[in-house]
């Protein structure tokens, strides 16, 4: 029988086997060589983890990893599932880290590389199906960067979302609105942005930079049409979100929280964001 060894709140699993160090070199430290995804894990079971695989497997394939880098994360996670049960934690978070392991001096990857799965779950306090309070917005001074190779992946380089997530927290802010270089609204630095602006709801197009969301597509594929409701994606200028009515977020721990405010600029706390909460509490009962 396996004895777990929890650290507080927190127990780390490399390649499936807990341990609490990570061997050197790596290229996840040197240069950000890999991906990364976190799960919400409802006694144990992780919600949604089919589209979270299938964003891992894009990014697997963008990045030229070997076939069964993606299956090396999903027995992870099946390992993870089993101890996090066993343990009885109502509600956690497990972050999956993907790097391309050891390799020589320089940037080029190895021709034959041996990828390595970090895991991390961590114990939730609250309960991520009470709808949060609604966040109070800055306008981050970093811009998202122009990258079509690697749009909508959740890899490893997040330095741009590093900078903008201190800015907030220094202003006493809940987030941070980041556009693109052209003035686009793209994101939050934690989640997806969405607004209802003439009584649609729209959301930024993602094909030259940010992430693609596992919940903005659960509202764009299943939220928004269960209440009779189309997402666009559309370019998204600051003035068009600022007229909008009302203007929510979608992250994997929060699901859909409203926003009150940037600067001097208000939303309304309408029914849209309520309605599609209700439907992602719903589908996680």
């Amino acid at each position: 029988m396996t004895v777990l060894s929890v650290s507080g709140d927190t127990i780390t699993w490399l390649n499936g086997h807990q341990a609490d160090f990570l061997p050197l070199p790596d290229r996840a430290t040197d240069f950000g060589d890999g991906l990364f995804e976190t799960l919400l894990l409802k006694r144990g079971q992780p919600l949604y983890l089919e589209r979270h695989l299938a964003r891992l497997s894009r990014g697997s394939a963008a990045l030229f990893f070997p076939t069964d880098a993606v299956q090396m994360v999903t027995e992870t996670i099946a390992l993870a599932k089993q101890d996090i049960a066993a343990i009885g934690w109502p509600w956690s978070v497990l972050r999956v880290t993907l790097s391309r392991g050891a390799g020589p001096r320089g940037y080029a990857p190895p021709v034959i590389c041996e990828p390595r799965t970090l895991a991390t779950a961590t114990r939730l306090e609250h309960n991520p199906l009470e709808i949060a309070e609604p966040a109070r917005i800055g306008l981050a001074s970093i811009c998202w960067p122009i990258q079509p190779a690697l749009a909508g992946l959740k890899h490893l380089n997040r330095l741009e979302q590093v900078l903008a997530a201190r800015e907030y927290r220094l202003q006493g802010l809940d987030e941070a609105l980041m556009l693109d270089h052209d003035g686009n609204v793209i994101s939050v630095t934690s989640g997806n942005l969405f607004a209802v602006v003439e009584g649609e709801i729209v959301t930024p197009k993602l094909e030259q930079t940010g992430i693609q969301g596992t919940r903005r597509q659960c509202v764009i594929e299943d939220w928004a049409p269960a209440l009779g409701k189309t997402v666009s994606e559309v370019q998204l200028s600051l003035a068009q979100l600022k007229a909008a009515k009302e203007v929510f977020l979608t992250n994997t721990l929060l699901g859909l929280r409203p926003i009150s405010a940037m600067k001097n600029i208000g939303w309304e706390r309408d029914n849209v964001c309520t309605s599609l909460f209700q439907h992602y509490r719903d589908s996680c009962l």
